[in-house]
């Protein structure tokens, strides 16, 4: 069965950084784009960053400067280095995967993600 385990989230304050990580587990065939998301409460999840096999990589335009993702393909592991966070950075991240077969998870239900909070 295939996971992806997000962490690194918690408590920051404005201003701070916090880095996430998303491993994926079981068998995949093909890594191809890997990608984070966030949901904030009353929102709709939004796509934050992706990357591609060949590290392209793309942002959200309220992120870009402040997020980095890159992502270690030996260890399936993807990371999101958020610097400058601001109180509207608070939601649940989480990571998604494209393999050969498709986008790892689908439909509503991504599980538990990583909490962010970035407050005073």
């Amino acid at each position: 069965q295939v996971q992806l385990m997000e962490s690194g989230g918690g408590l920051v304050q404005p201003g701070g950084s916090l880095r996430l990580s998303c491993a994926a587990s079981g068998s995949i065939f093909g890594i191809n784009y890997m990608a984070w998301y966030r949901q904030a409460p009353g929102k709709e999840r939004e796509l934050v960053a992706g990357i591609t096999n060949a590290d392209h990589t793309n942002y959200a335009g309220s992120v870009k400067g402040r997020f980095t993702i890159s992502r270690d393909n030996a260890k399936r592991t993807v990371y999101l280095q958020m610097n400058s966070l601001k109180p509207e950075d608070t939601a649940v991240y989480y990571c998604n995967v494209v393999s050969n077969t498709g986008w790892i998870r689908r439909g509503d239900d991504w599980g538990q993600g990583t909490q962010v909070t970035v407050s005073s």
